[in-house]
């Protein structure tokens, strides 16, 4: 396949995955995510062919026009699509595959100062959140889904879901395919302060049947309102 034909399939990704794109000329004029992935398959053909410092140069422009960086070395897969952009870094040894979907401020970095594989593995049809981090050698596995935020250390498995710091794994054997609901993630803390709270209720229950049977008159509980807006705003987030 030739770059015109990867391009047009650029085009149609983009379109595809950003509600906000009204036309193919528009994406292939004002998106810098196809600008700087299109510069990158430039400059991964200089480094390839052992031209690296003409490879870095390119990377390098890259980088101050459209604010994302992509080491040359990086090998990416086809219709990949980054998301607004700015502040993206995806590291020399990171390799990429089809169908992914990265938003703003995504690191792919490495652990170690080794001359060796340091950084991730992406599978076909990944979504990773914007400011997620993932470091190391680790694999994503096809069809996985890193939160907003996350800092993956570990290896995923395919059709996981990754939410916190350190990244943990809430949801698994999803079907493969982009999903744009990102910010439709389980928040593990958020339930555990629901059962609290739930327990709570119990509790209070519990300890006015036992006042009642003894006669003792209930004092003013002044916790109470604060409480009940902490639930609500719970049940507000649970609705969104």
């Amino acid at each position: 396949m030739n770059w015109f034909q990867l391009m047009h399939e650029d085009i149609r990704a983009a379109m595809d995955r950003d509600p906000a794109a009204r036309s193919a000329w528009e994406v292939f004029c004002l998106y810098p995510g196809l600008h700087a992935l299109w510069w990158h398959r430039l400059a991964h053909w200089f480094y390839r062919h052992k031209m690296y410092f003409i490879a870095r140069v390119i990377s390098q422009w890259n980088r101050f026009f459209t604010q994302i960086e992509i080491h040359p070395g990086a090998t990416i897969g086809r219709r990949f699509f980054i998301d607004h952009g700015a502040g993206v870094v995806i590291g020399e040894t990171s390799e990429i595959g089809d169908d992914v979907l990265i938003y703003q401020g995504v690191v792919l970095g490495g652990t170690t100062l080794a001359k060796k594989k340091r950084h991730p593995t992406i599978g076909n049809s990944v979504v990773i959140g914007s400011r997620a981090i993932v470091l190391g050698a680790v694999t994503i596995g096809e069809g996985a889904r890193i939160g907003s935020g996350s800092v993956v250390i570990k290896s995923v498995p395919p059709g996981a879901t990754v939410v916190g710091v350190p990244g943990r794994i809430v949801e698994e054997h999803r079907e493969a395919r982009i999903d744009l609901d990102h910010n439709r993630l389980p928040d593990p803390v958020a339930e555990a302060i629901r059962l609290v709270l739930a327990e709570q209720d119990k509790l209070d229950d519990r300890i006015k049947r036992l006042e009642s049977s003894a006669g003792i008159l209930p004092e003013g509980d002044e916790l109470k309102e604060i409480e009940s807006r902490i639930k609500q705003e719970f049940e507000d987030s649970a609705d969104r």
